[in-house]
């Protein structure tokens, strides 16, 4: 290892250490934390940024970085750790310091003001916070512009790099296209499934058995593993030997199920980045979009087929024998799968899914590109809802203020999702060429499917993208078509359609 490369190494292991800490508040926030400890936890999170602000511009780093570059004979990844270094550096090196610290601050407090605004129903409460966030977020983005850039083009790169609005334009035009018609289709003539059993009295302490089992038979290993509880579910992780993962119970068991499996695939992504990685700039998911895609795919591709169920639903009829006694195998599949537009995203079904995404991808460009009166947001939401899937929220609870990823600054962020789904079957597409998907299911044999995605995803880390990862696995570049094709053979299966 060469001097620079050594003194890099030792700058981006504070670096490392600081944001360790700010995700340990992260998770505290969201789990355990008191509701009176908003203001004053965001206080050291201010200081921790602003540290961490520090020594990412800081002169040191980037004449390290310029150091670097110019050597020879650094391996691949010692390559791809300058260059993620590098991008990090070149997104913070342009906004002022007070800046990148007031909005660390305004972050830290407002999913708490959010979280309340939500629960009393008043979107007036989060507008301002929300005003602040957005006006953040297109100031640094207008520091990073380069000529004819579009603000959020930028911010959609920041969590997909190689996708704008371009794309994805086409992206969802298609799916609109194919997919609204669909759902209207399954509406009006397709057979009708009973879904009734999966609401109901399902006892806590025996979901929450359910979920560690779930979590462990998919693959997540609880050596190395925490699952814990939120409002809304989510993953996050320290490296590779600590990842956290959390779910939610109520009176839909379903939620619970699905929910855990989906965390479990983010889950299992951050624990097979090679160790080699972890810890550095590359030693984390690809992007958001390979994030997705894997926990999407064990959700649904794995989750929600009928071959996943016949080693495990024995062990939902012993922990709910009064529930789903009587119910059979074929019913609980049929049941899962039901397309049923709704409002609430996390709830939705894998048809409608990405058509709630579609809705926030086409607000996110109205707030970005062009400057609406955030007072509006509740009825253009609305208006979008009724437009593509035939409801209207009845309170913005149940609206706009469902989510919490605006209260964290995280707009490009949402088209991550649906191409999560479309990269999932495109994988899925080439994995059933080379082997006999269906059968491991049946077997038990999840591990198998898993080690073919930690040897071609889950081990590289960073060190790709995710157009490169698709080409390295199917072949081909990216495409919707995969996606589409599924849902229409699955759905139109289902529901008898001819």
């Amino acid at each position: 290892m060469n001097q620079s490369y050594e003194t890099l190494s030792a700058l981006l292991e504070k670096t490392m250490a600081l944001q360790t800490a700010l995700i340990m508040f992260e998770w505290d926030n969201e789990t355990l934390a008191p509701e009176g400890a908003g203001s004053y936890t965001s206080r050291v999170v201010g200081v921790l940024s602003q540290e961490y602000y520090n020594i990412m511009t800081g002169d040191e780093m980037g004449e390290t970085i310029a150091a670097c570059e110019k050597e020879e004979g650094l391996t691949a990844t010692e390559q791809a750790i300058v260059r993620e270094a590098r991008e990090a550096r070149e997104e913070l090196v342009c906004v002022p310091a007070k800046e990148y610290r007031e909005n660390a601050q305004l972050i830290a407090e407002s999913a708490r003001i959010w979280a309340k605004a939500r629960k009393d129903g008043k979107f007036e409460d989060f507008a301002p916070t929300l005003e602040k966030v957005i006006g953040f977020k297109k100031k640094f983005a207008s520091y990073r512009k380069k000529e004819d850039q579009k603000l959020y083009d930028i911010m959609l790169d920041e969590n997909e790099k190689g996708f704008n609005m371009e794309l994805l334009d086409q992206f969802f035009g298609k799916l609109k296209e194919e997919i609204v018609p669909l759902l209207k289709e399954i509406m009006e003539k397709g057979r009708k499934i009973d879904a009734s059993f999966l609401k109901g009295d399902y006892p806590e302490e025996k979901q929450r058995e359910l979920a560690r089992y779930l979590a462990e038979y998919v693959g997540f290993d609880f050596e190395k593993g925490v699952l814990a509880e939120s409002a809304h579910p989510f993953t996050t992780n320290l490296h590779n030997h600590d990842v956290r993962i959390t779910t939610h119970y109520g009176d839909h068991v379903d939620s619970s199920i699905f929910s855990v499996i989906h965390e479990a695939g983010h889950g299992i992504y951050e624990l097979g980045v090679s160790d080699e990685l972890t810890q550095t700039p590359v030693g984390q998911g690809s992007s958001m979009g390979v994030h997705e895609s894997q926990s999407r795919f064990l959700e649904n591709i794995i989750g929600r087929s009928p071959a996943f169920w016949v080693p495990l639903y024995g062990k939902l009829q012993e922990l709910f024998p009064k529930q789903l006694g009587k119910v059979s195998r074929e019913q609980f599949v049929e049941a899962v799968n039901k397309v049923e537009p709704g409002l609430i995203r996390i709830e939705a079904d894998e048809l409608t899914y990405s058509l709630h995404i579609m809705i926030r991808y086409e607000i996110e460009k109205m707030i970005v590109e062009e400057d609406i009166d955030l007072e509006e947001l509740p009825e253009i939401w609305a208006g979008k809802y009724e437009e593509y899937l035939g409801i209207r929220p009845e309170n913005p609870s149940e609206g706009v203020l469902q989510d919490i990823h605006w209260s964290q600054g995280l707009f490009g962020y949402f088209p991550s999702y649906a191409l999560g789904n479309a990269f999932g079957a495109q994988i899925y597409n080439h994995m059933k060429k080379e082997m006999d998907f269906d059968q491991l299911l049946e077997n038990g044999k999840v591990e198998v499917i898993c080690q073919f995605l930690r040897e071609n995803i889950h081990r590289f880390g960073k060190l790709k993208t995710s157009r490169q990862i698709l080409k390295d696995i199917t072949g081909e570049d990216f495409t919707p078509d995969y996606f589409i094709q599924y849902l229409k053979e699955k759905y139109g299966k289902l529901y008898e359609l001819s």
